[in-house]
């Protein structure tokens, strides 16, 4: 199953981007799906199938299913009923990853069009899959998950409260892992952005934010591009929209172009006419992050297109490399080799560019070394 992610500043015309993407894929045969937090404004129903995502529904029937389970686990907690729940801030990207999950898991649809709203709710629904697992690997670590596995084996019958929390994380990872939203070979995003002078800004914000998070721009969609006109205002105003589109088009590609509307669109036809569907982009698979060998150690690269020098945190959390870039924030998990090795350094190479890279340098902690392994691996050189 391929997600496209569309995004984009608020008013800029992601929304109107998604249907009109969606729609393109269903007259083309494809099995796809529109997902979104808010009914399209165009009735799409005869056209194209949309799955409509709420925070309070979805967390309703999240409540209804687990909520015995839980009053068993806890008996001495009252639970209320899943009509009084009230949600907090997270439900609507969790409900969001659910939604990618079941359509993943059921095979029903070919494409998943993913209307993700502004770029800080795309953001957050990015960093969800990341930021639970580091919570779940801190509230139930390997070593409580095999103590909690040896408990339930010796008492059968009495599960106990940390074997059904145990159980609720388990749950929780199978689902982020049917929907792989940091992998740039199952889920593409596409950026819509408005022709004004911060638009080349947004690029670059969103491709750091989205390298930080291990995803990229598959493309950029100039929307609300106005038509040529007359009059000393329409020309100052073509002149600020034409430096916006070559600014854009000088950072990324590809660039697509969809021009403004008198009246929005409000009909399937109308969408259609419009012809604002991102642009088909093959993705090449993303290689995992592996450790190049240096002299004295080893290098990790991390991609954070466009970062300056002074922009990027790092730190090492136990077996975790956490990066900071751009307001965001990630944990990314080292592999065996890099665990039993010290963090020696980071440098930026290219800043400030596309290809900007965050080089962090390793070196072997001779305690976590069996004796003789570092001279065969110097040997093999």
């Amino acid at each position: 199953m391929q997600i496209l992610l569309v995004t984009g500043p608020g008013g800029a015309g992601s929304s109107t981007v998604a249907a009109a993407t969606a729609l393109r894929l269903a007259a083309g045969g494809s099995r796809c799906v529109l997902l979104t937090p808010r009914p399209p404004r165009v009735d799409l129903a005869d056209a194209v199938r949309v799955d409509v995502v709420g925070a309070q529904p979805a967390l309703e029937q999240l409540w209804a299913r687990h909520a015995a389970a839980l009053a068993g686990a806890v008996p001495m907690l009252t639970v209320p009923p899943a009509t009084s729940v009230v949600p907090v801030p997270g439900v609507l990207e969790f409900a969001l990853v659910a939604a990618l999950a079941g359509h993943a898991r059921s095979g029903d649809v070919d494409v998943v069009v993913l209307d993700a709203g502004p770029a800080p709710a795309a953001t957050a629904l990015l960093a969800l899959p990341g930021a639970l697992r580091w919570w779940l690997g801190q509230a139930a670590p390997t070593r409580l998950r095999v103590l909690a596995t040896l408990r339930a084996a010796a008492t059968p019958g009495r599960p106990g409260v940390a074997a059904g929390l145990l159980a609720g994380a388990a749950g929780v990872e199978e689902l982020l892992d049917a929907a792989p939203l940091t992998d740039p070979a199952a889920t593409a995003v596409h950026l819509v952005v408005p022709p004004t002078p911060d638009a080349a800004d947004t690029v670059q914000e969103t491709a750091t934010v989205l390298g930080v998070l291990g995803q990229r721009i598959a493309s950029v969609t100039v929307a609300r591009v106005l038509p040529a006109g007359t009059g000393e205002w329409w020309a100052q105003r073509c002149e600020v929209q034409a430096a916006a589109l070559r600014r854009v088009r000088a950072l990324t590609g590809p660039v697509r172009e969809v021009a403004e509307q008198a009246v929005p669109p409000a009909s399937v036809t109308d969408l259609q006419q419009l012809d604002a569907a991102v642009p088909e982009v093959v993705v090449a698979p993303a290689a995992p992050a592996a450790p190049r060998r240096v002299d004295g150690g080893w290098v990790l690269d991390v991609p954070l297109p466009f970062v300056r020098r002074g922009q990027v945190e790092l730190t090492r959390w136990d077996d975790d490399l956490v990066v900071t870039a751009a307001g965001v924030r990630r944990s990314l998990p080292l592999d065996a080799l890099l665990r039993r090795c010290t963090v020696a350094g980071g440098s930026l190479a290219d800043p400030g560019t596309a290809a900007a890279t965050l080089e962090v340098r390793f070196t072997a902690d001779p305690a976590q070394w069996p004796a003789g392994l570092l001279d065969a691996q110097e040997s093999r050189r």
